[in-house]
């Protein structure tokens, strides 16, 4: 049977979720912001595979409308379950393994929707123990980065074919740029001979584990090892502060040669599917 999570089983979803790291980061991380619905975009309402009274399974809703799931592959039962849990919920895409997006999806009448993006990536890991030692140098956005920012997220996106529409990415980026001006934000920019030249930014952070993502390198200044000198620089900034372990998904075949060169491997795949 399914039910909907209340706060009391944060524990539960936690214990059954570190069971599976590599692909759970943001289904736990999430469990920052509580059990259910919340004011934060990653506010999460989970929803619970029963079985014996335990939990087999672990779908999520956030409060922008993504879904997150993480079912054992023999377990199949629960898609049709779950679609009936949050019918007239707004759906805009769904991250997870392969096997529990394409069912989830399927459920939910979506299999044939118009997608901007929906492949697997590389699953990549790197223990941190043996990141290479780093010379770069990077920082926090600043308000004078603002424009810069607004250009390189909107590239971002139209890059990584989270979007097509100019216009749409532009959208998004200014929203992406109150966010990476706040004094918490995770979003690092390397800085080379005084320039800007590329950012990186943990996505979701756990005691020990580090998501990496929204790599970025201007198109003129590429191929020159800027990607891999963000992503190890902001990697020596994370172990610092205690991760052991860094999780990435590679957008294409140049990202996960640059990964590799830095010490991560790969591991499987992770699907990505925006509506």
């Amino acid at each position: 049977m399914i039910r909907e999570a209340t706060l009391e089983d944060a524990a539960g979803i936690e214990a059954f979720l570190s069971k599976t790291p590599e692909t759970t980061m943001f289904l736990r991380s999430n469990l920052a912001h509580g059990v259910g619905a919340g004011d934060h975009r990653h506010a999460t309402r989970y929803f619970l595979w029963m079985i014996r009274g335990g939990i087999a399974g672990v779908f999520g809703l956030t409060a922008d409308g993504f879904l997150l799931a993480q079912i054992p592959p023999e377990i199949t039962a629960c898609y049709p379950a779950f679609a009936n849990a949050i019918a007239g919920e707004t759906v805009l895409g769904m991250t997870g393994t392969s096997h529990c997006v394409v069912a989830a999806l399927k459920a939910l009448g979506l299999e044939d929707a118009a997608y901007s993006l929906n492949h697997d990536e590389p699953l990549m890991r790197a223990s941190l123990k043996h990141l290479p030692d780093t010379e770069a140098s990077v920082r926090r956005p600043d308000p004078a980065d603002a424009e810069m920012l607004k250009e390189w997220f909107a590239t971002y996106e139209m890059d990584t074919g989270i979007t097509s529409s100019e216009d749409i990415a532009r959208t998004h980026a200014e929203t992406r740029v109150k966010a990476a001006l706040r004094p918490d934000t995770p979003v690092r920019i390397l800085i080379e001979d005084g320039a800007a030249v590329g950012m990186a930014a943990i996505n979701a952070r756990l005691a020990d584990v580090v998501q990496v993502g929204g790599v970025f390198v201007p198109t003129l200044l590429r191929k020159r090892g800027y990607g891999r000198r963000v992503t190890a620089a902001l990697l020596a900034e994370a172990r610092c502060d205690g991760a052991k372990t860094a999780i990435l998904f590679a957008n294409n075949a140049a990202a996960e040669r640059a990964y590799e060169a830095i010490g991560f491997e790969t591991i499987g795949t992770y699907r990505v599917a925006l509506l």
